[in-house]
């Protein structure tokens, strides 16, 4: 069998395995909240991922699967020794996949993000040496680690107080539900469209001036507003409107924009996370079709097609014990405070998305459910687990990079030898 060959279905495979980690453990984590609160079914979720998180892909994750691919290290350094990248591209993925087993494992709810870019990072440093990395663009990315997390706490805190004040606090919680909801999904809605005009649709060879664009998304907001709005109108409710049940019938009003926000949710989640499974793929593929390291090459399709596969299937088979983490052991959801967590957290992504930097999805989905808890009192988290959460956050980046340098000198010895 001919060398490239085999590099060929290993990059094929290592990208199925990272894909079926990141379903198995960032997708539940993105629909967690929906199952979690009642609003979708393990079903439901896999059927929505199956759609939106290719779309996110598609549509709006060229700009990070690029970081992803040459963002990270200087590839100039590899110009006369391309095997040295593609022997690390492998390892790479290999190392992040294993580790997102093993978290996936425990329910774990730990970032795709920080495995690949930890596993890059150590196999460069033992290739090449320190100066292979931008630094800088690793800052940058950490940064991003803590900001989006506080930043989609704070909104989600925010969206509580407001569904609180506006909704529960008035006089007839379900007549306000029924006015104020369809704006929810306005926004919710809009957020996917912006990202998706402004910064998506230039990489499927469709440009749209940014007036038109901010036009369209307001049109599609509005849309599916409408939308919602009827499907609200024809809801069966309790025809009792005493003590709780006038809550009951309100989250029943909530379930219908968790949807949108599960589907949002997807969305965003493809845009940034999809890129950590199939952007060293495409580098791989570049290589091995080129020979070469510096070039500017679109994502195949098939590679967007193999993420996409890979993703559903992890969180079909494996994806129930971090949404039960994420979902259920953190702080109780219901359909209201549900939404706020994911409406908070998928706008931070997106607009991480349109700007390039890979976020970590589950640094910025837990902060915004620690954001939703926060709005009800300290006492109504579990602090236990949040400490586990917190202390796999801390060492995944060292084992993404630990298990990436074994597997480099493996394969390289293995692969160099054939």
């Amino acid at each position: 069998m001919e060398p490239t060959t085999v590099l060929l279905i290993l990059a094929v495979l290592f990208g199925l395995y990272m894909a079926w980690g990141i379903g198995a453990n960032d997708v539940a984590n993105a629909m967690a909240t929906s199952v979690g609160a009642g609003a979708v079914t393990v079903g439901g979720a896999i059927l929505i991922a199956a759609v939106f998180e290719f779309l996110g892909a598609f549509l709006a994750g060229g700009e990070v699967t690029s970081t992803i691919r040459k963002g990270i290290i200087d590839a100039d350094l590899f110009v006369d020794k391309p095997n040295t990248l593609v022997h690390g591209m492998l390892a790479s993925l290999l190392a992040a996949a294993v580790w997102l087993n093993i978290a996936s494992r425990f329910g774990w709810p730990v970032s795709t993000t920080h495995s690949i870019i930890g596993a890059i990072v150590g196999f460069a440093v033992v290739a090449i040496g320190v100066d292979a990395v931008h630094w800088s663009e690793v800052g940058l990315i950490a940064a991003s680690w803590v900001i989006s997390p506080v930043l989609a706490g704070s909104l989600s805190f925010l969206l509580v107080l407001s569904v609180q004040r506006l909704i529960f606090d008035s006089a007839d919680p379900e007549v306000s539900a029924r006015r104020y909801v369809p704006f929810y999904i306005f926004a919710a809605a809009t957020v996917i469209a912006l990202v998706t005009f402004l910064k998506g649709l230039k990489h499927v060879g469709l440009d749209v001036s940014p007036m038109m664009g901010v036009g369209y998304a307001l049109t599609f907001g509005a849309a599916v507003a409408i939308v919602g709005f009827l499907v609200i109108r024809r809801l069966s409710f309790s025809p009792q409107k005493s003590g709780d049940f006038r809550f009951v019938n309100v989250e029943k009003v909530f379930a219908i924009l968790m949807i949108v926000t599960a589907c949002t949710m997807a969305f965003a989640h493809g845009s940034n996370d999809v890129a950590n499974a199939i952007g060293p793929v495409a580098a791989i593929v570049s290589i091995i079709n080129t020979g070469e390291v510096l070039q500017e090459a679109a994502v195949p399709p098939w590679v967007l097609f193999l993420g996409a596969v890979g993703i559903v299937v992890g969180l079909a088979t494996f994806g129930f014990r971090v949404m039960a983490t994420v979902g259920r052991k953190i702080t109780e959801l219901t359909p209201s405070r549900g939404f706020a967590a994911e409406l908070a957290a998928a706008s931070t992504v997106v607009l991480a998305s349109a700007t390039g930097i890979p976020i970590s999805t589950t640094h910025t989905l837990v902060g915004a459910v620690l954001g939703v808890g926060f709005a009800r009192g300290i006492s109504s988290l579990d602090l236990h687990v949040i400490r586990t959460i917190f202390m796999s956050w801390i060492i995944t980046l060292p084992a993404g990079a630990i298990l990436s340098v074994v597997f480099y000198y493996v394969l390289s010895s293995l692969l160099s030898a054939s």
